[in-house]
């Protein structure tokens, strides 16, 4: 079966949107793909806080390569990575915090009440 990607919102209007007011409003992604396997599997749906504090070791959504991008973010010798979890993929240098769109402080399985994790105090 192939798998049909429908994107949330155009690629021209996702900048123009994190702009807007409601962009400090929480917003729910679906996981997409194993780069952040075991800590998120593909299905998984994360709550992102747009003004939630990025600190090391912080899950974020950040704008990577012109595309949005979940990954831990670490603090290496003065500079600023998104490391994915899976070591199948590659670190990325962030140029500066700016791209890091919001935090990640919960995820859900859905379908599963129960499973639900919590990434904030």
């Amino acid at each position: 079966m192939q798998r049909k990607i429908i994107p949330v919102m155009p690629a021209p209007a996702a900048d123009a949107a994190l702009e807007a007011c409601e962009a400090a409003e929480p917003f729910a992604l679906m996981v997409l793909g194993d780069s952040m396997l075991p800590e998120f599997a593909e299905g998984e749906i994360i709550v992102v806080e747009p003004e939630g504090l990025a600190r090391d070791g912080s899950y974020v959504v950040a704008q990577h390569d012109g595309e949005p991008i979940l990954r831990q973010l670490l603090r290496r010798e003065e500079r600023w990575w998104l490391h994915p979890l899976n070591p199948r993929y590659a670190d990325a240098e962030l140029a500066s915090l700016e791209a890091v769109r919001g935090v990640v402080i919960q995820k859900s399985r859905p379908g599963s009440r129960r499973s639900r994790k919590t990434y904030v105090d």
